[in-house]
């Protein structure tokens, strides 16, 4: 099976066509990328409002720990049969089930990096007479990149991850090899895409974690290296 899979993964016509594993990839990202969009329209402004504000604190760590305890498959599931037409139409169904998952890790991320940020430099930025949105987008903001950037990168493995059983409603993608190679024991096609989404969890995880070490303040960044 091993040696099937490297055949597979090696050969360039698995590559091509619109069931090649390039355009399969490509319908894979595609999702994730809007799921991932929609997210961080939702919980990025909502976590530094409460950020900010220090409101709503008791909504992060119930809605996140809610949002996790979902199973997504069933959630997928019950909104294609209740959504109208969500059969029919599986991107809505699923952009749903990949919104919800990804939401909790911005909100946090967003909200702890600001709340991280001491005291003593949110009131010194308003001693000098910056507003509140000006202590916002010119101190907390910039101070919680890293962290803002380690929920997004949570928030993108984990909807990359999930977006498999996508595939289970029809809407392409690479979990189209794990159902169809299932359904007809074809279990190279399963493994070779498996070994795609891990390749791809695995690029955007380097990717995003090299990001949040370069933005992130001098300071705390010699203190990681020492």
């Amino acid at each position: 099976m091993l040696s099937q899979t490297i055949s597979m993964l090696t050969d360039p016509a698995s590559w091509t066509g619109s069931g090649g594993f390039i355009a399969r990839i490509v319908e894979h990202l595609q999702i994730s990328f809007i799921a991932l969009a929609l997210s961080l329209l939702i919980a990025l402004p909502l976590g530094l409002v409460i950020g900010h504000t220090g409101r709503g604190r008791g909504l992060i760590v119930g809605t996140s720990g809610a949002l996790r305890a979902i199973p997504s498959l069933g959630l997928l599931t019950a909104l294609a049969l209740i959504i109208p037409g969500g059969v029919a139409n599986a991107m809505i169904p699923s952009l749903v089930v990949l919104v919800v998952l990804g939401i909790p890790p911005i909100l946090a991320g967003t909200y702890s990096g600001i709340d991280a940020i001491p005291a003593p430099i949110k009131d010194g930025s308003t001693a000098i007479g910056y507003s509140p949105l000006q202590v916002l987008g010119r101190v907390e903001i910039p101070l919680a990149v890293p962290q803002i950037i380690d929920g997004i990168r949570s928030s993108l493995l984990q909807i990359i991850s999930t977006a498999t059983i996508c595939a289970y409603l029809g809407i392409g993608g690479l979990g189209r090899y794990l159902i169809d190679g299932l359904a007809t024991r074809d279990y190279p096609e399963v493994l070779s895409g498996a070994v795609i989404v891990i390749a791809i969890v695995l690029f955007f995880e380097i990717l995003l974690a090299s990001l949040g070490k370069l933005v992130a303040p001098k300071g705390s960044r010699e203190s990681s290296h020492n």
